[in-house]
Protein backbone atom coordinates (compact mmCIF):
# COMPACT_ATOMS: atom_id res chain seq x y z
CA UNK A 1 0.00 0.00 0.00
CA UNK A 2 2.92 2.19 0.81
CA UNK A 3 4.03 1.83 -3.08
CA UNK A 4 0.48 2.04 -4.30
CA UNK A 5 0.80 5.58 -2.51
CA UNK A 6 4.13 6.91 -3.67
CA UNK A 7 3.00 5.95 -7.04
CA UNK A 8 -0.39 7.65 -7.19
CA UNK A 9 1.30 10.36 -5.51
CA UNK A 10 3.96 10.55 -8.60
CA UNK A 11 1.22 10.57 -10.91
CA UNK A 12 -0.94 13.18 -9.19
CA UNK A 13 2.35 15.54 -8.55
CA UNK A 14 3.09 14.87 -12.29
CA UNK A 15 0.06 16.17 -13.89
CA UNK A 16 -0.53 19.09 -11.89
CA UNK A 17 2.81 20.52 -12.85
CA UNK A 18 1.63 20.15 -16.51
CA UNK A 19 -1.24 21.24 -15.91
CA UNK A 20 0.43 24.48 -14.40
CA UNK A 21 2.96 24.06 -17.98
CA UNK A 22 -0.36 24.02 -19.80
CA UNK A 23 -1.88 26.79 -18.32
CA UNK A 24 2.04 28.92 -18.65
CA UNK A 25 1.94 28.14 -22.08
CA UNK A 26 5.00 25.69 -21.80
CA UNK A 27 2.91 22.67 -23.19
CA UNK A 28 1.34 23.20 -26.47
CA UNK A 29 -2.08 21.37 -27.37
CA UNK A 30 -4.34 19.99 -24.87
CA UNK A 31 -3.82 17.43 -22.26
CA UNK A 32 -6.54 15.15 -20.75
CA UNK A 33 -5.54 14.84 -16.57
CA UNK A 34 -6.21 11.20 -14.81
CA UNK A 35 -6.59 13.01 -11.51
CA UNK A 36 -8.78 11.23 -9.64
CA UNK A 37 -8.36 8.27 -11.32
CA UNK A 38 -4.71 7.26 -10.10
CA UNK A 39 -5.89 4.15 -8.29
CA UNK A 40 -6.56 2.29 -11.06
CA UNK A 41 -3.19 2.89 -12.93
CA UNK A 42 -1.10 1.81 -9.84
CA UNK A 43 -3.16 -1.37 -9.21
CA UNK A 44 -3.13 -2.49 -12.30
CA UNK A 45 0.56 -1.78 -13.52
CA UNK A 46 1.44 -3.17 -9.76
CA UNK A 47 0.97 -6.55 -11.35
CA UNK A 48 2.81 -6.45 -14.76
CA UNK A 49 6.17 -7.22 -15.61
CA UNK A 50 8.30 -5.07 -17.76
CA UNK A 51 8.21 -7.32 -20.67
CA UNK A 52 4.21 -6.99 -20.49
CA UNK A 53 2.83 -4.19 -23.08
CA UNK A 54 0.36 -1.93 -22.43
CA UNK A 55 -1.87 0.81 -24.86
CA UNK A 56 -3.42 3.92 -23.31
CA UNK A 57 -5.73 6.36 -24.17
CA UNK A 58 -5.77 10.29 -24.78
CA UNK A 59 -5.59 10.32 -21.00
CA UNK A 60 -2.63 8.32 -20.32
CA UNK A 61 0.43 10.15 -18.13
CA UNK A 62 -1.10 7.80 -15.14
CA UNK A 63 -0.50 4.70 -17.20
CA UNK A 64 2.70 5.21 -18.79
CA UNK A 65 4.18 6.80 -15.46
CA UNK A 66 2.98 3.18 -13.45
CA UNK A 67 4.66 0.99 -16.02
CA UNK A 68 7.74 2.91 -15.62
CA UNK A 69 8.45 5.73 -17.72
CA UNK A 70 11.18 8.39 -16.32
CA UNK A 71 9.05 10.92 -14.98
CA UNK A 72 12.01 13.73 -17.04
CA UNK A 73 11.43 12.16 -20.27
CA UNK A 74 7.55 11.99 -20.07
CA UNK A 75 7.65 16.13 -18.85
CA UNK A 76 10.30 16.74 -21.69
CA UNK A 77 7.65 15.01 -24.43
CA UNK A 78 4.71 16.87 -23.32
CA UNK A 79 6.97 20.27 -23.49
CA UNK A 80 7.75 18.97 -27.13
CA UNK A 81 11.56 18.59 -26.55
CA UNK A 82 14.31 16.03 -27.39
CA UNK A 83 14.49 14.26 -24.59
CA UNK A 84 11.29 13.60 -24.79
CA UNK A 85 10.12 9.44 -25.02
CA UNK A 86 9.38 10.11 -28.86
CA UNK A 87 11.64 13.30 -28.74
CA UNK A 88 9.20 15.32 -28.73
CA UNK A 89 7.23 14.38 -31.63
CA UNK A 90 3.90 13.01 -29.74
CA UNK A 91 3.15 15.22 -26.75
CA UNK A 92 0.40 14.10 -24.37
CA UNK A 93 -1.81 12.36 -26.72
CA UNK A 94 0.49 10.10 -28.57
CA UNK A 95 3.46 9.33 -25.75
CA UNK A 96 4.98 5.99 -26.22
CA UNK A 97 8.06 4.38 -24.16
CA UNK A 98 9.00 0.96 -26.17
CA UNK A 99 11.70 0.44 -23.66
CA UNK A 100 9.46 -0.08 -20.59
CA UNK A 101 6.33 -2.01 -22.91
CA UNK A 102 4.16 1.01 -23.38
CA UNK A 103 3.36 0.73 -27.18
CA UNK A 104 1.67 4.18 -26.92
CA UNK A 105 -1.10 6.75 -25.97
CA UNK A 106 -3.88 7.18 -28.40
CA UNK A 107 -5.97 10.34 -29.18
CA UNK A 108 -8.54 8.27 -31.56
CA UNK A 109 -10.80 6.96 -28.98
CA UNK A 110 -10.84 3.04 -28.59
CA UNK A 111 -7.65 2.76 -31.21
CA UNK A 112 -5.33 1.33 -28.87
CA UNK A 113 -7.50 -1.61 -28.40
CA UNK A 114 -6.65 -3.47 -31.46
CA UNK A 115 -3.35 -2.47 -30.82
CA UNK A 116 -3.01 -4.52 -27.85
CA UNK A 117 -4.41 -7.21 -29.08
CA UNK A 118 -2.68 -7.13 -32.26
CA UNK A 119 0.70 -7.33 -30.01
CA UNK A 120 -1.38 -10.31 -27.84
CA UNK A 121 -1.42 -12.25 -30.85
CA UNK A 122 2.20 -11.63 -32.13
CA UNK A 123 2.91 -12.71 -28.63
CA UNK A 124 0.67 -15.91 -29.36
CA UNK A 125 2.97 -16.04 -32.79
CA UNK A 126 6.58 -15.93 -31.62
CA UNK A 127 5.69 -18.40 -28.81
CA UNK A 128 6.11 -15.90 -25.95
CA UNK A 129 3.57 -17.36 -23.31
CA UNK A 130 5.05 -15.21 -20.60
CA UNK A 131 3.92 -11.50 -21.91
CA UNK A 132 0.22 -10.18 -21.14
CA UNK A 133 -1.19 -7.04 -23.58
CA UNK A 134 -2.89 -5.08 -21.30
CA UNK A 135 -5.09 -1.93 -22.83
CA UNK A 136 -6.60 0.53 -20.99
CA UNK A 137 -9.81 2.63 -22.42
CA UNK A 138 -12.88 4.82 -20.88
CA UNK A 139 -16.04 3.84 -21.04
CA UNK A 140 -17.11 6.10 -23.90
CA UNK A 141 -14.62 3.68 -26.26
CA UNK A 142 -17.21 0.67 -25.28
CA UNK A 143 -19.76 2.34 -28.09
CA UNK A 144 -16.93 2.46 -31.31
CA UNK A 145 -15.95 -0.27 -33.78
CA UNK A 146 -12.31 -1.31 -32.40
CA UNK A 147 -13.64 -2.25 -28.84
CA UNK A 148 -16.32 -4.84 -30.37
CA UNK A 149 -13.66 -5.80 -33.09
CA UNK A 150 -10.73 -6.18 -30.45
CA UNK A 151 -12.67 -8.32 -27.82
CA UNK A 152 -13.91 -10.28 -30.38
CA UNK A 153 -10.74 -11.43 -32.10
CA UNK A 154 -8.85 -11.56 -28.71
CA UNK A 155 -11.57 -14.33 -27.41
CA UNK A 156 -11.77 -16.17 -30.76
CA UNK A 157 -8.00 -16.46 -30.54
CA UNK A 158 -7.91 -16.53 -26.47
CA UNK A 159 -5.17 -14.25 -26.62
CA UNK A 160 -3.55 -13.36 -23.35
CA UNK A 161 -4.99 -9.46 -22.94
CA UNK A 162 -6.74 -7.52 -20.19
CA UNK A 163 -9.23 -5.45 -21.05
CA UNK A 164 -9.32 -2.10 -18.62
CA UNK A 165 -11.92 -0.26 -18.51
CA UNK A 166 -11.93 2.96 -16.38
CA UNK A 167 -15.54 3.76 -16.13
CA UNK A 168 -15.48 7.26 -15.27
CA UNK A 169 -19.28 8.55 -15.88
CA UNK A 170 -18.42 9.97 -18.81
CA UNK A 171 -17.74 10.11 -22.48
CA UNK A 172 -16.01 13.78 -23.41
CA UNK A 173 -18.92 15.91 -22.05
CA UNK A 174 -21.70 13.42 -21.79
CA UNK A 175 -22.68 11.51 -18.75
CA UNK A 176 -22.09 7.97 -20.73
CA UNK A 177 -25.53 6.16 -19.47
CA UNK A 178 -27.50 8.51 -21.42
CA UNK A 179 -25.72 7.44 -24.84
CA UNK A 180 -24.81 3.68 -23.75
CA UNK A 181 -27.53 1.16 -23.92
CA UNK A 182 -27.77 -2.29 -22.50
CA UNK A 183 -25.81 -3.32 -19.21
CA UNK A 184 -22.38 -1.50 -20.12
CA UNK A 185 -18.71 -2.06 -20.54
CA UNK A 186 -18.76 -5.50 -18.63
CA UNK A 187 -22.10 -7.04 -19.92
CA UNK A 188 -20.87 -6.57 -23.64
CA UNK A 189 -17.26 -8.45 -22.69
CA UNK A 190 -19.58 -11.22 -20.87
CA UNK A 191 -21.74 -11.34 -24.04
CA UNK A 192 -18.37 -12.52 -25.81
CA UNK A 193 -17.44 -15.57 -23.08
CA UNK A 194 -14.95 -12.66 -21.79
CA UNK A 195 -14.87 -13.47 -17.75
CA UNK A 196 -15.26 -10.00 -16.15
CA UNK A 197 -14.58 -8.36 -12.64
CA UNK A 198 -16.11 -5.12 -11.54
CA UNK A 199 -14.01 -3.31 -8.77
CA UNK A 200 -14.25 0.13 -7.24
CA UNK A 201 -11.79 2.03 -9.31
CA UNK A 202 -11.00 4.12 -6.01
CA UNK A 203 -9.96 1.45 -3.92
CA UNK A 204 -6.24 0.88 -4.84
CA UNK A 205 -6.05 -2.60 -3.12
CA UNK A 206 -9.46 -3.52 -4.53
CA UNK A 207 -7.82 -2.93 -8.20
CA UNK A 208 -4.53 -4.68 -6.95
CA UNK A 209 -6.25 -7.86 -5.69
CA UNK A 210 -8.91 -7.69 -9.13
CA UNK A 211 -5.78 -7.39 -11.35
CA UNK A 212 -3.48 -9.81 -9.47
CA UNK A 213 -5.95 -12.64 -10.21
CA UNK A 214 -6.71 -11.85 -14.08
CA UNK A 215 -3.02 -11.20 -14.68
CA UNK A 216 -2.46 -14.85 -13.24
CA UNK A 217 -5.19 -16.37 -15.36
CA UNK A 218 -3.88 -14.91 -18.56
CA UNK A 219 -0.31 -16.13 -17.98
CA UNK A 220 -2.34 -19.34 -17.15
CA UNK A 221 -3.50 -19.24 -20.80
CA UNK A 222 -7.17 -19.06 -19.80
CA UNK A 223 -7.68 -16.17 -22.71
CA UNK A 224 -8.54 -12.54 -22.44
CA UNK A 225 -9.97 -11.10 -19.34
CA UNK A 226 -11.83 -8.07 -18.66
CA UNK A 227 -11.86 -5.53 -15.59
CA UNK A 228 -14.33 -2.88 -15.09
CA UNK A 229 -13.36 -0.01 -12.88
CA UNK A 230 -15.74 2.30 -11.95
CA UNK A 231 -13.89 5.60 -11.04
CA UNK A 232 -14.46 9.39 -11.71
CA UNK A 233 -12.29 11.82 -13.05
CA UNK A 234 -11.75 14.79 -11.32
CA UNK A 235 -10.94 17.60 -13.45
CA UNK A 236 -12.54 18.44 -16.91
CA UNK A 237 -12.59 16.48 -19.66
CA UNK A 238 -9.17 18.69 -21.08
CA UNK A 239 -7.04 20.69 -18.93
CA UNK A 240 -9.04 23.85 -20.07
CA UNK A 241 -12.64 22.45 -19.42
CA UNK A 242 -13.90 23.32 -16.31
CA UNK A 243 -16.64 20.62 -16.21
CA UNK A 244 -19.72 23.23 -15.89
CA UNK A 245 -21.61 20.17 -16.82
CA UNK A 246 -21.40 18.87 -13.77
CA UNK A 247 -23.22 19.75 -10.30
CA UNK A 248 -20.52 21.48 -8.19
CA UNK A 249 -21.90 19.25 -5.05
CA UNK A 250 -21.16 16.38 -7.29
CA UNK A 251 -17.48 17.03 -7.98
CA UNK A 252 -17.14 17.88 -3.87
CA UNK A 253 -18.43 14.50 -3.23
CA UNK A 254 -15.89 12.75 -5.27
CA UNK A 255 -12.94 14.98 -4.00
CA UNK A 256 -13.74 13.39 -0.64
CA UNK A 257 -13.84 9.73 -2.22
CA UNK A 258 -10.14 10.53 -3.63
CA UNK A 259 -7.82 7.90 -4.43
CA UNK A 260 -4.88 8.93 -2.63
CA UNK A 261 -7.21 10.34 0.49
CA UNK A 262 -8.67 6.82 0.79
CA UNK A 263 -5.41 5.03 0.73
CA UNK A 264 -3.75 7.36 3.22
CA UNK A 265 -6.65 6.52 5.67
CA UNK A 266 -6.03 2.82 4.97
CA UNK A 267 -2.21 3.05 6.38
CA UNK A 268 -3.03 5.65 8.98
CA UNK A 269 -5.27 2.78 10.23
CA UNK A 270 -2.40 -0.07 9.72
CA UNK A 271 -0.02 2.06 11.87
CA UNK A 272 2.01 4.46 9.29
CA UNK A 273 3.03 7.84 10.56
CA UNK A 274 1.53 11.29 9.00
CA UNK A 275 4.89 12.64 8.87
CA UNK A 276 5.37 9.58 6.59
CA UNK A 277 2.73 9.87 4.72
CA UNK A 278 3.53 13.83 3.81
CA UNK A 279 7.33 13.31 3.76
CA UNK A 280 5.87 10.82 0.57
CA UNK A 281 3.85 13.72 -0.81
CA UNK A 282 7.23 15.63 -0.50
CA UNK A 283 9.39 13.66 -2.08
CA UNK A 284 6.73 12.89 -4.97
CA UNK A 285 6.46 17.08 -5.46
CA UNK A 286 10.37 17.14 -5.50
CA UNK A 287 11.20 14.80 -8.38
CA UNK A 288 8.29 16.67 -10.70
CA UNK A 289 9.92 19.21 -9.98
CA UNK A 290 13.06 18.13 -11.24
CA UNK A 291 11.34 16.72 -14.44
CA UNK A 292 10.26 20.33 -14.93
CA UNK A 293 13.49 21.40 -14.92
CA UNK A 294 14.86 18.43 -17.01
CA UNK A 295 12.96 19.27 -19.54
CA UNK A 296 13.16 22.82 -19.48
CA UNK A 297 16.30 22.42 -20.33
CA UNK A 298 15.69 19.77 -23.31
CA UNK A 299 16.33 21.29 -26.03
CA UNK A 300 14.25 21.55 -29.28
CA UNK A 301 14.32 19.11 -31.62
CA UNK A 302 16.55 19.16 -35.35
CA UNK A 303 13.97 20.47 -37.82
CA UNK A 304 15.38 17.21 -39.79
CA UNK A 305 13.97 14.62 -37.59
CA UNK A 306 10.57 15.50 -38.73
CA UNK A 307 10.30 12.96 -41.39
CA UNK A 308 12.18 10.11 -39.44
CA UNK A 309 9.72 7.53 -37.39
CA UNK A 310 6.74 7.58 -39.88
CA UNK A 311 5.93 5.40 -42.85
CA UNK A 312 8.86 4.58 -45.70
CA UNK A 313 7.00 5.74 -49.23
CA UNK A 314 10.11 5.07 -50.63
CA UNK A 315 12.07 8.64 -52.36
CA UNK A 316 10.18 11.99 -51.72
CA UNK A 317 9.07 13.31 -55.45
CA UNK A 318 10.87 16.07 -56.68
CA UNK A 319 9.16 19.41 -55.96
CA UNK A 320 7.67 20.01 -59.41
CA UNK A 321 5.93 16.90 -59.24
CA UNK A 322 4.91 17.18 -55.46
Amino acid sequence: MLGHYRAMARIRAFEEAADRALKAGIVKGAIHLSIGQEAVASGVCANLARHDVITTTHRGHGHTLAKGAEPARMMAELFGRADGTCRGKGGSMHIADFAIGMLGANGVVAASIPIAVGAAQGFRVRGETHRVACTFFGDGAINRGPFLEGLNWAKIYELPVLFVCEDNGFAATTRTDAMTAGGGPDARAASLGIPTLVVDGNDVAAVDEAARDLVARLRAGAGPQFLLARTYRLKGHTAADPGAYRPSEEVEARWRDDPILRCAEALRVHGIAEERLAGILREAEAEIAAAVAAAEASPWPEAALAREDVQDVGAPLPPERA
